[in-house]
């Protein structure tokens, strides 16, 4: 059985690309593995720290959505991240020994800074990758569940791991990356899914929004009556498809291209087995978003047996550097 330790920021309800891209996997992670699960409020933050006002609420949703899905918060340590004042510490000391030159080179942040079109890095951005290796290390992760796009952070935290071993103590372990199949699955409006285009499906929509967003998809743009035959690998529709209703695929591009599947009865169909994909989260959901004490008091206990651990961690990193 492996540590493994993954990690998400706060941003409130989750929609379908964090269900397919992360929750579904760390479900299926956490029955063979101990694994840690934080809410890294800390790291959202270093883009988000200006408003501050909806942190407390998107920390609960978020975590709704992680019980709602089968993420099962007495066999998992599922926790706060500022909660564990270890988390900072352990930052403070492995950034002495980070070169700028490891972080500038990051292409991860320079991804970030065009997508967000950020004109200006903080320290704390600059510094994430190490926040993060902290975050990891604490625990002592074996094991990462990452993206492709997320693998330079975590070879960077094998670094960090290597030089800190060499410099002091073997103390950590060298984390390795799950790789996570994360599908492409673009928003209603063709672009990368983001709440901050509005153009998600989220986990705990109702039936009725989304037949709404299906409706929203982006389809061949040749295909006007059902009868026009239509190009299946240029449409967002099918690619829903080939994710949320593998098995019929190769009929649908079928019908599509022969003239005899129209638009608007095949979002219906998507629609309809979304929602069936969807509806045992979203009962869930209803359930706990009710029990907001509960809610609070379940990640309490999370945050008190995480900061147990890194303790000890801290411990061991303290007697390494010859420290108090």
């Amino acid at each position: 059985m492996a540590r493994v330790f993954s990690g998400m920021r706060p941003t409130g309800r989750l929609h379908i690309g964090h269900l397919l891209g992360a929750l579904e996997k760390w479900v299926e992670l956490q029955r063979e593995h101990e694994c840690f699960f934080s809410i890294v409020d800390w790291h959202a933050l270093t883009t988000g720290y200006k408003d501050t006002s909806e942190m407390k609420k998107n920390i609960s949703e978020m975590a709704i959505d992680w019980l709602s899905v089968g993420i099962d918060f007495e066999k998992s340590t599922v926790f706060l991240q500022s909660q564990v004042k270890e988390h900072a510490e352990l930052h403070l000391l492995l950034s002495m020994i980070i070169p700028m030159a490891w972080l500038e080179r990051n292409p991860t942040l320079k991804s970030m800074l065009q997508d967000m079109h950020i004109t200006t890095v903080n320290y704390g951005l600059m510094g994430y990758p190490v926040l993060q290796t902290a975050d990891i290390l604490m625990y002592k992760g074996e094991k990462v569940p990452v993206g492709e796009d997320q693998v330079p952070h975590l070879e960077m935290s094998r670094e960090i791991v290597r030089s800190f071993n060499r410099m002091y103590k073997p103390v950590f372990p060298e984390p390795e990356a799950i790789l996570t199949q994360t599908p492409r699955l673009l928003g209603i409006d063709g672009k990368k899914m983001s709440k901050s285009l509005d153009n998600c499906i989220y986990i705990s929509d109702d039936q009725d929004i989304i037949k709404k967003k299906v409706q929203m998809l982006v389809t061949d743009p040749q295909k006007i009556r059902k009868n026009d035959p239509g190009r299946p690998e240029i449409c967002s529709v099918f690619e829903y498809h080939k994710i949320f209703n593998l098995g019929e695929t190769d009929q649908i591009a079928a019908d599509c291209r022969a003239g005899r599947l129209g638009c608007v009865a095949d979002k219906n169909h998507l629609a309809e087995i979304i929602d069936r994909r969807l509806k045992p989260y979203r009962e869930k959901r209803k359930e706990y978003a009710e029990k907001t004490g509960l809610i609070q008091d379940m990640l309490n206990e999370g945050s008190r047996r995480a900061q147990k651990i890194a303790a000890k961690t801290m411990s061991d990193v303290r007697d390494a550097m010859g420290l108090f």
